[in-house]
């Protein structure tokens, strides 16, 4: 494989890392660019390359949050035991069938998430928890499973969608949700990397170079977000959101 090949994908993986550390959605940087250097390539291969690389980023990422932010480690234990399970599902289905039928879906739901939170000025600016315990453990079972099963079929942006729903359905304000999001996520990748590490599918050539990258990345976007709080984390997530759809959207029409 050609050097700048590497390297265009570790500048990708390192935007990929920052971003993906402050609000999620970094595989909507490193996924596209991958295809785009690497046509060749299955889906599935490119998918589960970019599965360390991802694990990389969010564990340094999740080690600065944990060492600033307050989890709820009993929510975030069973949230990851489901994720993991529902994640390596989806790896599975992915291997087997195209995810194109998604993409139209999730472009609906992207725009109504940016109208939402631009509309809404405190959007994730505090925590609000009104329900019992036993909701927010069936709200978080519901999530994971659904999360779980997209990051693991498609993955792309799936750090924004935990950080969402952890804001609008658990109630939490954003500088928690991104730092319980990151848990989560470590699950869903991990589940997804046992599945392709079994078929096969990962192209370590690329992705441990691309890993060091991301969580490089990744440890300087958590204290950037940790330093600045639930305004810049707000604003950067509907920039990512924005951004997203216009992905999206290009998928879709184009």
């Amino acid at each position: 494989m050609e050097t700048y090949i590497i390297i265009f994908l570790c500048i990708a993986s390192f935007f990929a890392g920052f971003v993906d550390a402050i609000v999620g959605g970094g595989g909507l940087i490193q996924t596209p660019v991958t295809m785009i250097l690497l046509p060749q390539l299955p889906v599935a291969n490119v998918i589960g390359s970019l599965k360390i690389p991802a694990f990389s980023g969010t564990s340094f990422a999740a080690f600065q949050y944990l060492k600033k932010v307050t989890m709820n480690w009993k929510l975030l234990a069973l949230m990851a035991i489901v994720a993991f399970g529902s994640a390596f599902f989806g790896s599975y289905l992915l291997t087997k069938v195209s995810n194109d039928f998604m993409k139209p879906l999730l472009l609906v739901v992207l725009i109504g998430i940016a109208i939402y939170t631009f509309a809404k000025k405190n959007f994730g600016q505090h925590q609000e928890k009104d329900f019992s315990q036993n909701k927010q453990l069936f709200l978080a079972i519901a999530i994971s499973i659904v999360i779980g099963f997209y990051d693991g079929f498609i993955g792309p942006g799936t750090g924004s969608f935990l950080v969402l729903a952890f804001v609008t359905v658990l109630g939490f304000d954003f500088l928690h949700a991104s730092a319980n999001a990151k848990m989560v996520n470590l699950a869903t990748n991990f589940g997804s990397i046992c599945l392709f590490v079994i078929k096969g599918k990962i192209i370590w050539a690329i992705a441990i170079p691309m890993a060091f990258c991301n969580a490089l990345g990744g440890f300087i976007g958590a204290k950037l977000a940790i330093k600045k709080g639930n305004t810049f984390i707000r604003k950067f997530f509907l920039f990512v959101v924005i951004l997203t759809l216009i992905r999206f959207g290009y998928d879709v029409f184009f």
